[in-house]
This record gives structure tokens, C-alpha cells and sequence, in this order.
């Protein structure tokens, strides 16, 4: 049974439209997925968003039910990229040979590694959700390893997994109790062979580069077929128990082209019922899902709501009822 269903929206869509759309529905998780704007750094972001009066907010949801975690692109601020001047070793080697401070970093540094933690634990000092479960994640490219002989012999996941096991003891300086996921993801949607995860790692699952119009589990999608190739391998390495699914079957930024207006949306209900039992048939029970672009603005476009009734319905088995 899919105990945690949600949805992942923007913090400017925060506010009482959602919270209408939400009342009603017995969806059960809010995830706010923040993102460094011009100017800021992700930290900033982050503190901005959680005003006074947000965590009021978050406090009266959480009261009614609803978890609200924050899931965001972290690791360009917990290893900030201006420190290349003095440190350029924590950064990584590029095809080329060639030390460059664009995405992610050495994993084979151990400096690099304990100064992401230490930033991580700043992050937990701000950030304390109720569910302990955390979700900094690396930053958003694929193909960004270190190709500099130490860490070659680490894959993708491999190295996220390094990572993330960083942030963990980071976040447990402040937060004993912390969890904090290892996001499969583009390139790192495949099983780490060489490191194991910490103690407190649990597994989220987006299968963004998939087909929409049939099920993740469907045999004549080949891209569907390729998402999920490690999955049974990865619930076997990270359990099932905070496992958690990040699908994106009301991502309207996503087939808007990340671009404003946003396009119409809607919502394709039989092919989210299918992937619903398939997550559920693993023993996945948290599964969540962005809408970002489905908010005022886009009421205001379109007269229109997006069809999160519908949606939270399909999740909990309830759809024609």
C-alpha cells in the first residue's frame, strides 16, 4: 500500500491555491524543491523560503498530516565552486586532464568529502523537517564524474554514493536521527558495486527519461525498459523501508520545456495507475511526483485546475470511486 503520496512543487507555488487543492485529497506529502536563483546560493534560497510565517504554514500542514520535505540541487553550495582558486584538487579532472570547478568534485578527496559535510551539517542546522528524511542531492548534469585516476574506478552511482554518505554524517552532526537519500537519476540510475551505503541511506527512484503515454513496467517501451533495469537491484542494496519514488507524471515544467507560459496539461491516468500497483508490487510505499507548473498562473492561463483529485484518488486505489 502507497502509505506516502504527494506531490513536489515550487516554493513560490506555496501558498493557499495549493493548500485548496490539497484539502480534500487524502495525498499525505508536500515536497518544496527549491533552486539557487540569480544571486543566491541554495542556502539563501532555502533560508528565504523558510520565513516566519512558511514554517508556520509547514507546522499547521504537518499538523493536519501532510509531511512537507524539501528536495533540491545542493552539492554546487555544499562545495562551493568559488574555493577552485585555493583548492582546485577537491574539484574534478575533466576528459581532458584538466582540473575544472563547473560540476561536482573529486570524490577521491577527502577534504572535498569532509567540507560537504560540514556544510551539510550548516544545512541541518536551518532545516529540521518532522520526518528526518533529507534530500540534498548532487548537482543537475549528467556525466560530471572526476575522470582523474583515483576516482575512475568509481562509477556514477559509485561516487554519488560517496557523496551522499558525506552528507548523511554532516546532517547527523546536527540531527542524529537524519536520513538522506541517494537519488537515481540519469546517470546514476544504476547499483553502486564498490561502496556501500551508510547506515540511514534510503533509495529515491526518478525515472525522468521515460515514456509518459505507457507504463514504466511496459515491455514495448524501450526507454521504460532502460529506467528500470537496476531497480530490483537498487531495492535490494538500499531496502524497501524509506524507499521512495520521484516520478513525474504532473511535471507540466517538464513538458512545458522548463519554459513560461505553461503548456495545457493533462493528466494521463492509465498509465499512472499502472506505474502506481508497479511501485507498490516492489514495496515501494512513498511515492511522490512533481507539479510544478500547475499552479495560479496557471489556473489564471486556462480556467482551469490541474487534476490533483484525480491524481491522489489513482494513488490510493480509490479511482472511480
Amino acid at each position: 500500500m502507497l502509505s506516502r503520496r504527494g506531490v513536489v512543487i515550487m516554493p513560490d507555488e506555496f501558498g493557499p491555491y495549493w493548500f485548496k487543492l490539497l484539502e480534500g485529497t487524502d495525498l499525505n506529502l508536500l515536497g518544496i524543491h527549491p533552486g539557487a536563483s540569480e544571486g543566491r546560493t541554495v542556502y539563501e534560497v532555502l533560508e528565504s523560503f523558510l520565513s516566519v510565517e512558511n514554517r508556520r504554514e509547514i507546522e499547521r500542514l504537518e499538523n493536519r498530516g501532510i509531511t512537507v520535505e524539501m528536495e533540491m540541487h545542493a552539492l554546487s553550495w555544499l562545495l562551493p565552486r568559488e574555493a577552485f582558486a585555493v583548492h582546485p584538487e577537491w574539484f574534478r579532472m575533466n576528459e581532458k586532464g584538466e582540473r575544472v570547478s563547473d560540476y561536482n568534485l573529486c570524490v577521491s578527496n577527502p577534504e572535498a568529502l569532509e567540507v560537504i559535510s560540514e556544510n551539510a551539517a550548516k544545512l541541518a542546522k536551518l532545516y529540521r523537517p518532522r520526518s528526518n528524511r533529507y534530500y540534498f542531492w548532487l548537482d543537475d548534469v549528467a556525466e560530471s564524474q572526476c575522470h582523474c585516476p583515483e576516482c575512475q574506478r568509481y562509477s556514477a552511482a559509485d561516487a554519488a554514493l560517496l557523496v551522499y554518505n558525506a552528507i548523511l554524517r554532516g546532517l547527523r552532526m546536527e540531527n542524529p536521527d537524519a536520513m538522506q537519500c541517494f537519488l537515481a537519476y540519469h546517470d546514476t540510475n544504476s547499483v553502486p558495486k564498490i561502496v556501500k551505503p551508510d547506515k540511514g541511506i534510503f533509495l529515491e527512484f526518478a525515472p525522468m527519461i521515460r515514456d509518459f503515454d505507457k507504463g514504466l513496467a511496459d515491455p514495448t517501451s524501450e526507454k521504460n525498459r532502460k529506467e528500470i533495469a537496476h531497480l530490483p537491484e537498487l531495492l535490494s542494496l538500499f531496502g524497501t523501508e524509506n524507499a521512495q519514488a520521484l516520478d513525474y507524471w504532473l511535471d507540466n515544467s517538464l513538458f512545458s520545456g522548463w519554459k513560461k507560459p505553461p503548456k495545457p496539461f493533462m493528466l494521463q491516468a492509465e498509465t499512472l495507475a499502472k506505474d502506481a500497483a508497479y511501485y507498490d508490487s516492489l514495496g515501494i510505499s512513498s511515492v511522490t511526483c512533481f507539479a510544478c507548473y500547475l499552479g495560479e498562473d496557471y489556473y489564471n492561463l486556462y480556467g482551469r485546475l490541474p487534476e490533483i483529485s484525480e491524481y491522489a484518488r489513482i494513488l490510493s486505489g480509490k479511482a472511480g470511486s
